[in-house]
């Protein structure tokens, strides 16, 4: 009997869009282990890279049965390529809708992340920065720790944005009192939010279109 073709030879015949996140994933790795697939280590290593992020990821890798600090490392290093070679610097944001584009890949994350977007004085994106990943329903994020990444970025102002697992993109009562903290600092250190941004599979919620943009009396 004839052996079906491997993801390689479809991913040669059917183009780089054609395999899905593990199946990419598996090309990475190669090969699996004499205990572990190669296909069961993607689905591990794929796991891995949504649930965290910066140098915590190659701590995270390094712990899968079957990777190694190699391995880690490799897949580590393509990860950060693809995101710099994705980097939106100099990208000017007049609306919600400019940004969305380039924050659409965590709209589908499994978990929550809260991501904070910092702009200079001409609201051109500085750097895109992922600040916290929680649960399927929150994630908790503090004003000192996005405000200290504004600071070092130099920026004139930063927008939030987080994605809602559910697809309901609708501000939970969490989601009002974060931005109402984040404002309360903004006005402090003087680094205007321009907008919280709820992303999800079927669009986005602008806390500035619809008015919510307020602090606490």
């Amino acid at each position: 009997m004839e052996n079906k073709p491997d993801i390689r030879e479809l991913t040669l015949k059917k183009g780089l869009d054609f395999p899905n996140d593990e199946e990419l994933l598996m090309m990475i790795l190669g090969t699996g282990t004499r205990d572990v697939s190669v296909r069961s280590l993607a689905r591990s290593v794929n796991d891995a890279v949504d649930e965290t992020f910066g140098d915590e990821m190659i701590q995270k890798l390094t712990r899968i049965k079957g990777m190694g600090q190699n391995r880690a490392l490799q897949v580590a290093a393509a990860v950060e390529y693809g995101r710099r070679k994705n980097e939106c610097v100099g990208i000017k944001v007049r609306t919600a809708r400019d940004l969305v584009p380039f924050v659409q890949t965590y709209a589908i994350k499994p978990k929550e992340h809260f991501l904070s977007i910092t702009l200079n004085g001409n609201h051109e994106i500085i750097q895109i920065h992922v600040m916290g990943i929680g649960s399927v329903t929150s994630s908790a994020v503090y004003p000192r720790e996005i405000f200290s990444e504004a600071l070092l970025d130099n920026a004139a102002a930063i927008i939030l944005c987080h994605n809602h697992p559910s697809g309901n993109l609708i501000p939970s009562d969490a989601d009002l009192e974060t931005t109402s903290k984040m404002l309360d600092a903004a006005e402090v250190l003087g680094v205007p939010v321009l907008d919280h941004i709820i992303i999800g599979g079927c669009g986005y919620f602008s806390f500035l279109e619809h008015d919510l943009l307020f602090t606490k009396v």
